[in-house]
């Protein structure tokens, strides 16, 4: 155990530092290189640290134990693994700055917070299905409001923010903005981006939320029941649908596009790792 306390130490590190890195390269540079650096390249050493802890502790355990914490270990290490492979082909290395430091928190939780032990029907493959399409939404949701929150971001300062901050002697933050912008690809190309992530994760989560009702009698031995973690589920995968009919049908786009991927992803985070806080870390339950 001391030994994997010690990995989750170390990965979370080499992330925090990365993260650091390209925070200072990336964002806060007068004008950020798009070259290649090593770092782009250091990226896969503590993401496969990361692979290492989550296949040992989640896969190969004789005892799984899950919780929020490894919930969020999971999803952040997907985060991480999609972002580094959209940055062999889009200029996309500036989000390094955002997704890395907060891997590096969530890849130490479970060392704090191992979760409760699971129970017998988490050896089942339908299980196992079901939790792989669950983590594969979550994280590609994540993605999606990491992105709604830098297209805010980029929003507001093209739309006048940035000569005020000038005007007010805000040097600091007008060079942090013109970072970020420098940085980073078109607001068109994020938000294209945004879609497409937001698409296949809406089909991960329609099939997460089918696998559960399928299985639901194998999995927990009862019927589906609605509970506030279903139902949480079920509201925000009606969001997001909302949202993608809306972009397919009536165009929707710009800061109403970003305000309903917030509240979907808002209201997917409570539907587990929310329940999983409150139960395991406020009351003390498992």
């Amino acid at each position: 155990m001391e030994g994997n306390i010690l990995l989750h130490a170390v990965t979370a590190a080499l992330y925090l530092a990365l993260g650091a890195y390209f925070w200072h390269t990336r964002w806060r540079a007068a004008a950020p290189s798009t070259e290649k650096r090593w770092a782009d390249y250091a990226v896969p050493v503590p993401l496969a640290l990361h692979t290492w802890l989550l296949w040992t502790e989640l896969l190969q355990a004789e005892t799984l134990h899950f919780g929020f914490g490894q919930a969020l270990s999971v999803t952040l290490w997907l985060a991480v693994a999609i972002y580094w492979v959209e940055s062999l082909f889009l200029n996309v290395q500036g989000m390094h700055g955002i997704v890395l430091p907060v891997a590096a928190v969530c890849a130490f939780l479970p060392a704090l917070f191992p979760g409760p032990v699971t129970p017998a029907y988490t050896q089942h493959l339908a299980f196992r299905t079901h939790l792989l399409l669950a983590m594969g939404a979550y994280s590609l949701f994540t993605i999606g409001a990491i992105h709604a929150l830098l297209m805010a971001v980029l929003d507001r300062n093209l739309h006048g923010d940035a000569p005020r901050s000038r005007r007010n002697g805000d040097r600091s933050k007008a060079a942090l903005l013109h970072g970020m912008l420098a940085g980073m690809p078109p607001l068109l190309t994020l938000e294209r981006l945004l879609f497409r992530i937001l698409g296949v994760g809406f089909i991960l989560l329609t099939l997460t939320l089918a696998s559960g009702i399928l299985f639901s009698e194998e999995l927990f031995g009862q019927p589906l029941q609605f509970n506030h973690k279903t139902i949480f589920a079920f509201v925000s995968w009606f969001i997001f649908g909302a949202l993608l009919a809306g972009r397919r049908f009536y165009g929707w786009r710009g800061r109403r596009a970003l305000r309903w991927t917030t509240a979907g992803f808002a209201v997917l985070l409570l539907a587990y790792v929310g329940t999983r806080f409150v139960l395991e870390v406020l009351l003390g339950r498992t």
